[in-house]
């Protein structure tokens, strides 16, 4: 694991926020179980706490975890997906998943992304972590270094410098209604 990889790790594993990049954009992360990080992060994101953020996993058993049984269809749709572009949205076990995450709903976005960097991080601290877009609510998404706001990256603790392959949002899709929705199109076409 390269230097700036480790750090990115240890500061998220000590409750710290961190910049990075993804497969899609720029992506802002803490740990999914430490609500003053959760906290914290909507603050410098100034997101209405109403509205649920996505989270990273590195695996569909790490995502199982925290989602009421995921029906097979579903199942299908991340084997086939993942890792990559799509954000799914599926009903959570509300106990394990801090109300800040969900919005106070009852659903979770979730996502494996196709990149090393948050990769890495799920897998060495072994949760989830938030992977909203690293810009302030309503801004412009970032999908190069260079388009992180300075403004910004000053407010968190760490950022990991790196490519963006799609240069592209994910597309969200909810699964948690029959038919199932797509909120947003993105990288993966559906």
């Amino acid at each position: 694991m390269d230097e700036e990889l480790q750090q990115a790790t240890e500061i998220i594993k000590r409750g710290g926020i961190v910049v990075f990049p993804t497969d899609t954009a720029f992506g802002v992360g803490c740990r999914m179980d430490d609500k003053k990080a959760v906290a914290r992060l909507f603050k410098i994101r100034s997101r209405p706490e109403t509205q649920a953020v996505p989270v990273l996993v590195s695996s569909i058993e790490m995502a199982q975890k925290y989602l009421l049984p995921i029906p097979n269809d579903v199942k299908n749709l991340m084997e086939k997906y993942w890792p990559g572009a799509l954000t799914i949205v599926l009903p959570c076990k509300t106990e394990s998943v801090p109300s800040l995450v969900r919005g106070q709903g009852l659903t979770l976005g979730v996502r494996m992304a196709d990149h090393l960097v948050p990769l890495s991080i799920i897998n060495s601290i072994g949760v989830p972590i938030l992977g909203p877009s690293a810009n302030f609510h309503g801004r412009p998404t970032p999908y190069k270094y260079e388009e992180l706001d300075p403004e910004f990256t000053k407010l968190v603790d760490y950022v990991v410098p790196g490519e963006c392959p799609t240069g592209m949002v994910s597309t969200v899709i909810d699964c948690s209604i029959k038919p199932w929705k797509i909120i947003r199109q993105g990288g993966v076409g559906l």
